[in-house]
């Protein structure tokens, strides 16, 4: 298999995936799309063999880790790019996707991430997460955060990461990154955060929150005068508090939303979706904490639909709903209707419609004489 052949066609046509599966030719997924190339040939269970030793370079410790838990993440260059590779088993046989990650930064005017977003990283202290689905664009406007900090704060930053996908180069901050995993710099999240407190950094990057055990660390360096900048996996902001406060049993969680509600400062969350010229259009849902959204997270039950409700009125704070956000999108004529409904539930379909005609109708008032 031409490993390096399928890698340059990959990066030639800006393919975010490859993928690499037995009985099939390579694909690669280019704006959302599944792309067989035609001019491979078919892969082998032998190509997959091959593949793997190429990634792993001999690395024992990652190949031990693989064949003990069937499944790993690793790091690797090529050309200019870098690449995030997950390897796992099907029929006794590796299965290789591969991200491909340019180490060109977008700025923030063209990842179209909000510019609260960006002064809210002024903060000295407290937890500021960026969340979302897989192939929601994370790890891009987590990086770009760190590159904005790093050419305009002299701060010590401190990066864990599994694997590291941009390498950052230290500009007016100073940058430690850390790869987490096998074979990696720290074995694990929950240790290099415990660790980051002895390093004296300003700012601790987490690249998951993943566990109970990482959330309490994030919030212990929080609370000790630092600034953590961490990602969820989930799909919106009320769920990324509900999921938090789940790590918790039922006993502690009383306790864990009012270190929440008093060091969370903002959640992002975020999806990439096609637009109506068939590329990719950030669709971001923020959520500012202010004392509102604090009070609501201290109650005894947590309510969602109060949190997404208190997120869609408070836009005087910087925080905006992710249904505001869709119908600003479909006013400017990127997405069509039916592709800001498919992001929403039926329920809210006529709010939707709703917030569009309020923002039609406010374009088209005509200015008022002086």
């Amino acid at each position: 298999m031409d490993i390096n052949g399928i890698l340059r066609e990959a990066q030639e046509r800006r393919a975010s995936d490859a993928h690499f599966v037995s009985g099939l030719k390579p694909v690669l997924r280019i704006n959302r799309e599944l792309i067989s190339l035609e001019n491979f040939d078919v892969i082998t269970n032998d190509d997959m063999w091959d593949a793997y030793d190429y990634f792993l370079k001999g690395n024992i410790e990652k190949d031990k880790t693989f064949k003990e838990k069937k499944v790993l993440d690793c790091s690797e260059k090529f050309n200019d790019i870098r690449l995030r590779i997950n390897i796992s088993y099907s029929d006794g046989v590796p299965v290789i996707t591969i991200r491909l990650i340019r180490n060109e930064l977008p700025t923030f005017e063209e990842l179209k991430v909000p510019d609260i977003v960006r002064r809210m990283t002024a903060q000295t202290q407290g937890l500021i997460l960026v969340t979302g689905k897989t192939n929601s664009g994370k790890s891009t406007t987590l990086n770009a955060l760190i590159n904005y900090i790093n050419e305009n704060e002299n701060k010590k930053i401190l990066t864990l990461e599994s694997p590291v996908e941009y390498k950052h180069t230290s500009k007016k901050s100073m940058i430690i990154q850390k790869e987490v995993g096998a074979g990696g710099d720290m074995p694990g999240y929950s240790i290099g955060t415990k660790n980051s407190l002895r390093e004296d950094c300003d700012i601790l990057v987490i690249g998951e929150i993943r566990d109970k055990e990482t959330l309490d660390a994030a919030i212990e360096t929080a609370e000790s005068g630092h600034l953590v900048l961490g990602t969820l996996h989930t799909k919106s902001c009320a769920e990324t508090i509900d999921r938090m406060v789940n790590f918790y049993e039922v006993k502690d969680q009383t306790t864990i939303k009012y270190l929440i509600a008093s060091l969370l400062k903002l959640v992002v969350s975020q999806r990439l979706i096609r637009n109506k010229r068939g590329t990719l259009t950030l669709i971001p849902e923020v959520m500012v904490v202010d004392n509102i959204i604090a009070g609501i997270i201290r109650k005894d039950k947590l309510n969602v639909s109060e949190i997404e409700d208190a997120i869609q009125s408070s836009s005087g704070n910087g925080s905006i709903g992710l249904i505001n956000a869709l119908a600003e999108l479909v006013v400017t004529d990127v997405l069509s209707l039916d592709q800001a409904k498919a992001q929403i539930e039926e329920k809210n379909v006529e709010i939707l419609n709703r917030t569009i005609t309020q923002l039609r109708m406010k374009k088209e008032e005509p200015h008022t004489m002086m």
